[in-house]
């Protein structure tokens, strides 16, 4: 490839002070719910969405059920038993069986606003105004879904019993799908479901699965997914290298690193908010965008250039080895070893948008050095991603039609202890603004995020590393957002003494 100019230094505007030094932690982990810190094990998961139409009889049902919740202390135990049987069963993988898994189900629940106001709750201090919005209205305000109206009357496209009033989502993690459907139905006769004494009723229900053999881990359109989850301070031991870990109120409510920690009531201590998306992806279409808009080089094939455009996009290859370390061929053996993978920083000063472009997916919703290096503190901005993927693998009529015609896609889930800090502020001021990140530098306006970036202006620069300043127009969507809504997930001891006192 032809060489780059030199491009002048950074100049870097007045530093803002660091971050605070942490405070020593000491984490209840038996008191927050499994799957914020550690995520609840699972090949299989379903997110069981309902309304509360009994507040009285639910704070009494619900004193049954949360013996059935599990907490961080609880999976860590999880987590031990599965790498044993790993271990005790690893002669026979090796020789060919299918290993056995262990029939274990987490489940943990979720709280919307209009839920705690069906129950009489007040959960003002939980001083978070897109949670008390609600993501319906948040959906036109802020994240840019399509839809009609404006304001509250805003009705987003999304397919219909997510343009219902939610309370409440119970999720159920485990190995299989007979596992968790048997741990649905006891929790139905816990509340009556369909019964005459029934306290809720069901919305709708999601389920997602992890994709087979070696695309576990990857989603839908094959680049493996999960990788810069942020580190937690008191909770995570000798973290791989990367981003600096994070206090643990950047996820946690009530622990040092919450902004509104000295606000918070008793019983939302050790919650967190929960963001969920019901993300459809086109995958067929990607695929051929990215062929049609291949990168062109002396020696690169069609599919060689194909799968560079793609790693562009993302940030990544398939494999998940960054392109800010390998950026013109993939290195599956870097993208497999956590040691590396996400021990990168987007050095911009060196290389501007020859390396990974501004606008690149992974870029946009973790700047790392883009921010960092102007002493920019990006904590409070961390979200723990737990999402799953759903639908089946694209079939041989889609790849030859180049259009999807079965729904699959992300079931995008995390936690943080604001979603106005955390979710909301990535999706409307670094994913859909398409001047982030910002350099004074560069001629180049960065774009949108191709991935998830929402809007009318649906170009970037940077694809091309021999001419950054190029810009690529995307001629789709592939990545639709069809359900949503903001929860927030309560204590073992907030759920016990508050929500079903």
């Amino acid at each position: 490839m032809a060489t780059q100019q030199p491009l002048p230094p950074v100049t870097l505007p007045p530093p803002t002070p660091p971050n605070p030094a942490p405070t020593p932690v000491s984490l209840k982990l038996e008191n927050i719910q499994g799957d914020i810190l550690s995520g609840l094990p699972k090949k299989t998961e379903t997110l069981y969405f309902f309304q509360i139409t009994d507040a009285v009889k639910f704070r009494k049902d619900l004193k049954k059920f949360i013996p059935l919740v599990k907490s961080v202390a609880q999976v860590l135990k999880d987590r031990e038993e599965i790498e044993k049987h790993k271990r005790d069963h690893h002669a026979s993988v090796l020789h060919g069986f299918r290993p056995i898994l262990i029939p274990l189900v987490g489940v943990n629940i979720s709280f919307s606003h209009f839920g705690f106001k069906k129950l009489g709750i007040d959960d003002t201090k939980l001083i978070d105004t897109a949670f008390l919005d609600g993501q319906r209205f948040d959906a036109g305000a802020n994240l840019g879904d399509k839809g009609s109206g404006s304001g509250q009357d805003f009705v987003p496209d999304w397919e219909e019993p997510f343009k219902k009033e939610i309370h409440g989502v119970i999720i159920l993690a485990g190995d299989s799908h007979p596992s968790v459907d048997k741990k649905l139905q006891e929790i139905k006769r816990i509340f009556d479901v369909g019964g005459r004494t029934s306290s809720i009723s069901e919305i709708t229900s999601v389920q997602g699965d992890a994709r087979p053999g070696d695309q576990s881990a990857h989603e839908h359109f094959g680049y493996l997914d999960g990788v810069s989850n942020p580190a937690i301070i008191g909770f995570d031991t000798n973290p791989p290298p990367g981003p600096a870990p994070v206090r643990a109120g950047a996820i946690i409510l009530g622990q040092d690193g919450d902004e509104s920690k000295t606000e918070r009531a008793p019983w939302m201590v050790d919650g967190s908010f929960l963001v969920f998306r019901y993300l459809f992806q086109k995958v067929p279409e990607f695929d051929d965008f990215v062929f049609r808009n291949r990168l062109k080089g002396p020696g690169m094939s069609d599919k060689e250039g194909a799968d560079l455009l793609g790693a562009r996009l993302i940030g990544r290859w398939k494999s998940g080895a960054p392109v800010d370390l390998s950026p013109f061929q993939d290195d599956p053996e870097l993208g497999a070893d956590p040691q590396r993978n996400n021990n990168f920083h987007f050095s911009a000063e060196l290389n501007f948008q020859k390396l990974c472009p501004f606008a690149a997916h992974i870029r946009k919703t973790l700047p790392r050095a883009d921010l960092e290096s102007r002493r920019i503190s990006i904590e409070r901005n961390r979200i723990m991603r737990r999402g799953i993927q759903f639908g089946p693998e694209v079939t041989r009529a889609e790849k030859l039609a180049k259009k999807t015609f079965h729904g699959r896609g992300l079931i995008f889930a995390c936690y943080q202890s604001s979603i106005t800090s955390g979710f909301q502020f990535l999706q409307s001021s670094w994913v859909n603004n398409t001047t982030f990140p910002p350099f004074e530098t560069t001629p180049e306006v960065p774009g949108v995020d191709p991935i998830l970036g929402q809007g009318t202006d649906r170009k970037l620069t940077g694809t091309d590393p021999n001419n950054p300043a190029a810009e690529l127009n995307l001629d789709d969507e592939w990545v639709i957002p069809r359900g949503g809504e903001y929860f927030f997930s309560p204590s073992i001891q907030g759920l016990t003494n508050t929500i079903a006192a």
